[in-house]
C-alpha cells in the first residue's frame, strides 16, 4: 500500500530534515567566512552554500534511489572502493573530525567566554571539561535511549528560538557596517566559498544518514521509490531553503560583527562574542547551554553510528568496546583546541569531498551512460588523483612542488582542480566501456530492498553535520 501525504506532512517531514542539521558545529563556519570577505560576501557565500546546502539535497535524492544505504552507491564503482571510502567517512564522522570539532566548539561558545585565564590555564580547564564532556557522551551511547531522543527534540525547537533572536537583534540593530575583504578572500573567492562548505560536512552526513530520512518516509505509508523521491524532493526543498536562510545570516552577522568585536580565529568564537554584545550575558549562558545540550546529542548520534559502522564491519570488536575506543579518540583530538581540529580536518576533506561530489552526480546521471561500471571507475580515478594532491598540499606538504608540477590543470590552484580530471576520466570510462561491451547497469530501487536505518544513527534527532 502507497499513502499519499499531505503538504502538512511534507512540510513536517522538510522540518525535520532541517532539524536534523541545525546545531552547533556547522553554523560557526558562515560567521568567519562574513567576517574575512565582509562586503564581498556574496560570492563566497554563494559558493559555500552549493557545497553547504546544495550537495545535502542531490545527496538525498540520490539515497532514496538506493534504500537509505550509501554502500550500495559506493558499491558502483568496486567493493573495495565502497569499503575505503565508507570507512573514511565514518571516521571523519566520528573521532578524525566530527566530535573533536563538536567538543570544541561546546567549550569556545559555553566555557571560555566566561573565563579570563592564562593559555596554559585554559588548556587544562579544556582537558577537564573535555574529559567529562566525553565521559557522558560515551554513557549516554552505551544505551541511546528514549531521553536522549526526547531531549533532542526539545533542544531543536529552543535553539532555533534563540538562533532567531540573535539573528534579529542583528537586523534591527547591526554590530556594525561589513568591512572590505581580507585574506583569504582578496582573490580566488568562489572556490574558496566552495571548499569552505565542506567543513559544515552536511553533504557526507547526509550520505550517512539517508536511511533515518528513509524511515521517516516510510513511516507515514509511503513505500513506493519514485513517491519517496518525489517526497524527498519536496521535503528537501524546505530543508534547503532553511539552510541557506541559516547560513546567510549567520554570515550577516560575522560581517557586520567586525567593528564590534574584531577579527577572530574562528566561528564559534565570532558567535559566542556575538552573542555577548547583542544579547548581553545573558545570551551567552543561553547560548552556551543549548550548544553544550546540542553538542552531547550530536556527539551521541556520532558516536553511536560510527560504532555501530565498524561493529558489524569487524564483529570479532564489540559495539561497547568500539564506543570507547572512538571515545578516547575523540577526547584526544578535541584537546589540540578548534583551530588546530579545523586545520588537520582539511586534508581529509579535501580527499573525501570530491569523490562525494563525485559518486552523487555519477548516480544522479547514471541514465545518460547507461551505468557502465568503467564510467564510475574513470571517474574516481580522475577526481581521487588530484584530490590526494589536493590533501597533501592542504596538509603543508611539497606545496611548491604540487603547485608547480599541477598548476597547469584549470581551477587547481583553489581547490577545483579535480573537476576536469573527473570529467576526462569519466569519458575515457565511457570509451572503455563500450570498446568492452560492457552490460548497461540500472539500480532501480525495489520497496522491498530499502533497508531501515540503525537506531543508533539518530538517536537526538541530529546527525553529525551539526
Amino acid at each position: 500500500m502507497n499513502t499519499k501525504i499531505s503538504p502538512l506532512q511534507t512540510l513536517t517531514i522538510g522540518l525535520m530534515l532541517l532539524a536534523m542539521f541545525l546545531g552547533a558545529g556547522n553554523i560557526i563556519f558562515a560567521p568567519l567566512v562574513g567576517q574575512q570577505a565582509g562586503q564581498s560576501s556574496f560570492v563566497p557565500m554563494s559558493a559555500f552554500l552549493l557545497t553547504g546546502v546544495g550537495l545535502v539535497l542531490l545527496a538525498i535524492i540520490v539515497l532514496a534511489r538506493a534504500g537509505g544505504r550509501v554502500e550500495p552507491l559506493s558499491d558502483r564503482v568496486h567493493p573495495w572502493f565502497s569499503r575505503g571510502f565508507c570507512a573514511l567517512m565514518f571516521l571523519a564522522l566520528g573521532p578524525l573530525y566530527v566530535i573533536p570539532r563538536t567538543g570544541s566548539v561546546v567549550y569556545e561558545i559555553a566555557i571560555k567566554p566566561h573565563m579570563e585565564v592564562s593559555a596554559d590555564a585554559s588548556r587544562v580547564i579544556l582537558l577537564v571539561f573535555s574529559t567529562a564532556f566525553t565521559a557522558l557522551t560515551i554513557y549516554l551511547s552505551l544505551d541511546t535511549g528514549k531521553l536522549v531522543n526526547r531531549l533532542g527534540k526539545l533542544i531543536t525547537p529552543v535553539f532555533s528560538v534563540l538562533l532567531l533572536l540573535i539573528i534579529g537583534k542583528s537586523l534591527i540593530t547591526p554590530m556594525g557596517t561589513p568591512q572590505d575583504p581580507v585574506e583569504p578572500y582578496l582573490s580566488g573567492a568562489f572556490l574558496k566559498g566552495f571548499t569552505e562548505g565542506y567543513f559544515t560536512m552536511d553533504a557526507l552526513a547526509a550520505l550517512v544518514f539517508g536511511g533515518v530520512f528513509i524511515q521517516s518516509i516510510r513511516a507515514v505509508g509511503v513505500t513506493k521509490p519514485s513517491e519517496i523521491t518525489k517526497v524527498f524532493i519536496k521535503a528537501g526543498i524546505i530543508t534547503v531553503i532553511g539552510l541557506s536562510l541559516l547560513h546567510i545570516s549567520m554570515a550577516w552577522i560575522g560581517a557586520s560583527s567586525v567593528e564590534a568585536i574584531g577579527y577572530l580565529d574562528n566561528g564559534g568564537a565570532v558567535l559566542a562574542e556575538s552573542s555577548r554584545y547583542l544579547l548581553g550575558t545573558a545570551g551567552v549562558v543561553a547560548m552556551g547551554v543549548i550548544v553544550f545540550l546540542t553538542g552531547v546529542t550530536t556527539n551521541i548520534a556520532c558516536l553511536s553510528s560510527v560504532s555501530e559502522y565498524f561493529g558489524n564491519t569487524m564483529p570479532s570488536i564489540s559495539y561497547r568496546v568500539w564506543v570507547y575506543i572512538f571515545g578516547a579518540a575523540g577526547l584526544l583530538f578535541t584537546n589540540f583546541g578548534l583551530e588546530i581540529v579545523l586545520e588537520t580536518a582539511i586534508p581529509l576533506l579535501m580527499f573525501l569531498y570530491p569523490l562525494a561530489i563525485t559518486l552523487i552526480l555519477l548516480v544522479l546521471c547514471n541514465r545518460l551512460f547507461s551505468g557502465y561500471q568503467s564510467v564510475y571507475v574513470g571517474a574516481m580515478i580522475g577526481a581521487g588523483f588530484i584530490a590526494v594532491f589536493d590533501a597533501v598540499k592542504s596538509a603543508g606538504f611539497f606545496v611548491e612542488q604540487i603547485d608547480s608540477a599541477l598548476g597547469f590543470i584549470p581551477m587547481f590552484l583553489q581547490g577545483g582542480g579535480w573537476i576536469i580530471p573527473a570529467l576526462i576520466g569519466a569519458g575515457v570510462g565511457y570509451l572503455v566501456a563500450r570498446l568492452r561491451k560492457e552490460q548497461p547497469r540500472s539500480y532501480e530501487p525495489r520497496p522491498e530492498a530499502a533497508t531501515p536505518a540503525p537506531q543508533t544513527a539518530s538517536p537526538a534527532g541530529h546527525p553529525a553535520a551539526n
